[in-house]
């Protein structure tokens, strides 16, 4: 059992697992299916760039498709009109989207709880109006088509492209590991649990709510940077505020409580959205309902559900022998 512990919390060791079973999938997978594997691990990086916002900082927004929505068009812009290779333009579309995000940022973190929610989906309403109106710049409600994506990505079998999003994902998530388990991921967590008591310690709450937010955004424009890739296009419904749903599902689905959570509710969710659409025209209502059941049935998510039971089997294990070591030794037997 104790051999068992340490393998369930060497964390290194499910990285390695996680990456070569990454790695091999292909192999076993038709086109449609390798599409749909790269849209998941796509959604899993926005889902975990939401969650540094609401799972470990307490904030939640219903606007963070609008930093996907920018990090996709930067790159659609600047391929498509400015003629810049697309790999600058992949490596600008983070930057571009944690700047707005630091703009829209400075004026949320000011406000809580619902305030704070409603202020973020205001501004990505915004920034969703202004692409959708400037025909000019952005092509309007057309988007942009036909982007210059290196033809070694976009070739079918799509292995290029799996493996390309796939290397770039896992080093964005890495990256966001390494930020939750710093130094600054648990003073974010301490100002989500308590925001007046670290007030009182010292620490500059809306300065580590901004530095989250922008985080967050970074890693957003990350993942919808991605996008462009799949199809050669983008358009305006990647900043609707309905596109900001879908990494919260996950969360939710997965378990806001785990770093892992919404990477399993990412997968989970494009696999029944694309299983269920596949049957019925009504896939949404179909969809509703299942994510209602799910979520009265495992409230703390998938991930969070396993991480329950394992706590209990613990627990039940430490009751145990702790039972053992108090028990009376049987009496010694007088001739």
């Amino acid at each position: 059992m104790a051999c068992l512990d340490r393998l369930i919390k060497a964390e290194w060791l499910w990285w390695m697992l996680f990456a070569v079973f990454v790695g091999v999938l292909p192999g076993f997978l038709d086109l449609a299916s390798v599409r749909l594997v790269v849209e998941m691990m796509i959604l899993a990086v926005f889902a975990v760039s939401v969650n540094l916002l609401f799972g470990f900082g307490g904030m939640l927004s219903f606007g963070q498709a609008a930093y996907f929505g920018v990090g996709a068009y930067t790159v659609a812009v600047l391929t498509v009109r400015a003629g810049v290779p697309y790999y600058a333009a992949l490596a600008l579309a983070p930057v571009l989207s944690a700047l707005v995000a630091l703009v829209v940022g400075f004026f949320c973190v000011r406000l809580t709880e619902i305030y704070f929610s409603m202020l973020s989906l205001g501004f990505a309403q915004v920034l969703f109006a202004i692409v959708q109106q400037w025909y000019s710049f952005t092509g309007g409600d057309d988007g942009l088509q036909g982007l210059p994506i290196p033809a070694w990505i976009t070739d079918i079998p799509f292995t290029g492209l799996y493996y390309f999003v796939g290397s770039v994902s896992l080093v964005c998530l890495l990256l966001m590991r390494l930020i939750v388990s710093s130094p600054f991921g648990y003073i974010l967590r301490t100002v989500r649990d308590n925001a007046e008591r670290a007030q009182f310690y010292g620490l500059h709450v809306r300065l580590y709510r901004l530095l989250a937010f922008v985080v967050a955004g970074f890693f957003g424009g990350m993942a919808g940077g991605l996008f462009p890739a799949i199809n050669q296009d983008v358009y305006p419904n990647l900043l609707f505020w309905s596109k900001s749903a879908e990494p919260l599902f996950a969360i939710i689905l997965g378990g806001m409580g785990s770093f892992f959570g919404p990477v399993v509710g990412a997968a989970l969710f494009m696999f029944l959205e694309d299983f269920i659409n596949s049957f019925t025209t009504y896939w949404p209502i179909v969809m509703g309902g299942l994510l209602v059941l799910l979520v009265i049935g495992l409230p703390s998510g998938i991930v969070g559900f396993l991480q329950d039971c394992y706590r209990a089997m613990q627990a039940r294990r430490l009751r145990t022998v702790g039972s053992e070591q108090l028990s009376p030794t049987a009496p010694m037997e007088v001739k």
